[in-house]
């Protein structure tokens, strides 16, 4: 499993109430929290995101509170994958229920900039700036997460399986 896209770069401690503003939960819709997805910190997000591009940020990514619809409103804009140095555990959790892949990377998350083109190999691991020839080695997912993110979430995972049977 691979991603590449366009990286859209942001610093410590995007809270929850940054990536999906509070106003817009009345809605669980995943294409109508896409429109609004990252404006209080990047208003010009929205209208640059393409399918496949990557959010890279520093520390504590997803911290605030545990709502689900950071992650479904990331995902429904098109990124598919988001790096950081480290992410606050719920978010992580909830990101690979959704089926959003997460990669936790110091290095980088420090050496990648906004506007780089990076590529991500999920079953090693290896994160690849092609802006800058440059590599770095993240958490490759063990297979049962990549079973759940292939699946778009742990719930279609779980149905497949009670199919299987």
């Amino acid at each position: 499993m691979q991603a590449q896209g366009t990286v859209f770069k942001y610093g410590d401690n995007v809270d929850t109430d940054v990536i999906i503003p509070a106003r817009y939960l009345n809605s669980s819709d995943p294409a109508e929290l896409a429109t609004h997805c990252m404006e209080d910190i990047d208003k010009e997000f929205v209208h640059k995101v393409k399918q496949g591009d990557i959010i890279v940020a520093d520390k504590n990514f997803g911290c605030g509170s545990s709502r689900e619809h950071a992650p479904i409103a990331i995902k429904a804009s098109g990124v598919a994958c988001v790096i950081a140095e480290t992410f606050a555990r719920i978010f992580y959790r909830n990101a690979i229920n959704i089926g959003l892949p997460i990669i936790e990377c110091p290095e980088a998350a420090k050496g990648i900039q906004a506007g780089d083109e990076v590529k991500v190999d999920f079953d090693s691991g290896v994160i690849t700036n092609l802006t800058k020839g440059t590599s770095f080695q993240g958490q490759a997912f063990p297979p049962f997460m990549q079973k759940i993110i292939k699946a778009e979430g742990l719930v279609n995972y779980i149905n497949q399986k009670e199919t299987e049977k």
